[in-house]
């Protein structure tokens, strides 16, 4: 980094936060802010209890960990009860605020001895931005570049020891040289009916409503396996007994308010089964690539990879292969089409006979 590109006018407070009650949306207040309040991923939780009391001790920063997972499991929020478990500053920021080598030696020339640093969606790092990183998290330096043309030289200017958190949903985007700069990489996983309800037992008390437990296990059974998603619909089941004039969220409540979200019993949005419907009928059940399939839905490419399809993956539902996407007996089933996946696959059955008394 030039140091004449210190003095222009840079809106740090744009690029980092502080903390996350103005970075991230509702969800803020029904974040644990303890390890122990912490629900689901225990053997995630299990190792870095022993990882941050290790550092407690030695009065150390912990090593730098890379989270990976899908959206919605607790990333940003582990990262968050890391730094105050560890009893030190917090600083949030995403990638793609990140938009030159300035943004980041503003961010790090300010933190104190031990910082989290916490970075999500890591795997969208520009080159420089993460070549200036690795010299951040291996030697706690800045390369400064002094002066211009043939006279410029660069030198290391020393910064606090600290912990970089990175987050990612796409662990096969993160660079070698990045990942390999890091001392723990925890994978999430969906979480279990059971975890999820108790989760929502939990969000309910904090929002000052009652919940029956058939309908928070109902809801947890609805939730994608993912917190986010259990926090969300919790606060739209309390809108509905709100408007009913009921104090508590029971069974019928959740089962009529699902429906009224179009949410079926194991999940599935709305656009979970136009994918679904769209490979069948568009593609005679694929296989099918994720451009054209996202095309074909009108969503991005990145939403289609990043939200829908590891659930659609996880329910056994969707399948990822060379040639592309292709929907499972299992899915037919579930949208009551199991007749056509028959004759689909004796179609093509017949197909590939042809072909092979053709050659």
């Amino acid at each position: 980094m030039k140091d004449d590109d210190v003095s222009e006018s840079t809106n740090f407070s744009s690029i980092v936060r502080a903390d996350l009650h103005d970075f991230d949306d509702n969800d803020t207040t029904l974040r644990p802010q303890l390890l122990k309040d912490f629900l689901g991923q225990e053997g995630v939780k299990k190792n870095l209890k022993v990882f941050i009391e290790a550092a407690k001790q030695r009065q150390e920063p912990l090593d730098h960990l890379l989270l990976i997972g899908p959206p919605g499991l607790g990333k940003t929020t582990l990262a968050q009860i890391t730094a105050h478990e560890l009893g030190v500053d917090f600083k949030v920021t995403s990638a793609p605020a990140l938009d030159k080598p300035k943004d980041l030696a503003g961010i790090l020339s300010t933190i104190t001895e031990r910082t989290v640093f916490f970075i999500d969606e890591i795997h969208r790092l520009k080159p420089a931005i993460e070549e200036m990183l690795y010299i951040a998290m291996e030697d706690f330096e800045l390369d400064w570049i002094i002066g211009q043309g043939a006279a410029a030289r660069t030198v290391r200017i020393p910064i606090p020891p600290f912990t970089l958190i990175g987050a990612t949903t796409k662990a096969g985007s993160v660079s070698s040289p990045l990942r390999s700069r890091f001392g723990f990489i925890p994978r999430f996983e969906f979480y279990t009916q059971e975890e999820l309800a108790s989760i929502i037992k939990r969000s309910s008390k904090i929002l000052d409503v009652l919940i029956e437990t058939e309908a928070a296990m109902l809801l947890a059974q609805c939730c994608r396996g993912t917190p986010r998603v259990a926090n969300r619909v919790l606060r739209r089941m309390r809108d509905f007994a709100q408007i009913e004039g009921k104090n508590v969220i029971t069974i019928d409540i959740v089962d009529n308010g699902l429906k009224r979200l179009d949410i079926d019993e194991i999940g599935l949005e709305k656009y979970d089964r136009e994918i679904l419907f769209s490979i069948i009928n568009n593609f005679g059940g694929g296989p099918v690539g994720a451009e054209t399939l996202a095309i074909s839905i009108g969503e991005s490419i990145d939403t289609l990879e990043d939200y829908y399809e590891p659930y659609l993956i996880q329910c056994g539902l969707l399948q990822r292969t060379p040639r592309g996407r292709t929907v499972t007996e299992k899915a037919y089933k579930h949208l009551g089409l199991a007749n056509l996946f028959s004759e689909e696959n004796s179609d093509k059955k017949n197909i590939s006979d042809c072909q092979g008394t053709l050659f």
